[in-house]
């Protein structure tokens, strides 16, 4: 691929919410062009162009054949539920195709498995691909550095309804970033339930809180609670635009890459 060729991407869940804004997105990047759009064999969107929505149609109809698909495009971006994300990797890995990976939820095994596949494609995987939310994330690796001692630390996250997975991966990559930057594991240090008689608070551990309602985008923060101050970190979304933006940084990180797993920190210049 030259400078002068744009890179052609498929978007996977292209019916869905964020399937749309990464399709604006595409659509209006000058170094881009959508090759593909995926959705399930039953969606009711097969068939449609897959940019009708925006007054400008695509060319490009949503389609379930993900091999025509993929045998078209350069890098795929997947924004949907683990099960399908998983699919889509083997099929990137045939097809010798980059991947961008926005879908959370993922258990350790299915973090394995990418992680074995990146060995053949380049992939940048993240659970949250907004810019802000990466730079608010190097703050925190600062901030728990610094904060080592006497502060105790609590997560909490809200989104809209529709979310199926709590805690969301941002506040889980949150944890981790927190924990590792203090030498821990959060594995080790995480509480995601409290109800009843719980006792005093641990100490070392990392709290998680979860709000689900509305339509609310995306809010997290997190609270470094010490003796006489609290210190809070907070980043709130109010469009998945900053993630379709950040996709598409990634899709350029990713050009000429032959494999490899990476994630925003990466992308951005963070590490």
């Amino acid at each position: 691929m030259t400078a002068s060729t744009p890179h052609r991407v498929a978007i996977a869940g292209a019916s869905g919410r964020m399937g749309r804004m990464l399709i604006e997105a595409v659509q209006a990047a000058a170094d881009c062009v959508l090759s593909a759009a995926l959705d399930r064999p039953d969606s009711p969107a097969l068939g449609q162009d897959a940019a009708a929505f925006t007054g400008q149609p695509a060319g490009v109809v949503i389609a379930a054949d993900v091999d025509a698909a993929l045998a078209a495009s350069d890098v795929l971006i997947d924004f949907t539920r683990p099960e399908g994300t998983m699919q889509h990797v083997q099929a990137c890995v045939r097809h010798g195709v980059a991947l961008v990976i926005g879908t959370t939820g993922f258990t350790e095994a299915q973090k394995a498995a990418i992680a074995d596949a990146a060995q053949h494609i380049p992939i940048v995987m993240a659970p949250n691909m907004s810019v802000g939310v990466n730079v608010t994330l190097k703050l925190l690796e600062m901030a728990a550095r610094a904060l080592s001692g006497g502060y105790d630390i609590e997560i909490v996250e809200a989104h809209h309804r529709h979310k199926v997975d709590a805690p969301s991966g941002t506040a889980l990559k949150m944890g981790e970033v927190i924990a590792a930057a203090q030498g821990r594991r959060l594995q080790d240090c995480a509480v995601y339930e409290r109800v009843g008689h719980t006792g005093e608070r641990p100490a070392g551990a990392i709290g998680f809180a979860t709000v689900r309602g509305g339509d609310v985008v995306g809010d997290h923060t997190v609270m470094f609670l010490g003796t006489g101050e609290r210190i809070e970190i907070t980043h709130k979304s109010s469009s998945r635009a900053t993630y379709a933006q950040g996709s598409l940084r990634a899709v350029r990180f990713l050009a000429g890459r032959r494999s490899g797993l990476y994630d925003m920190f990466d992308v951005l210049g963070l590490r």
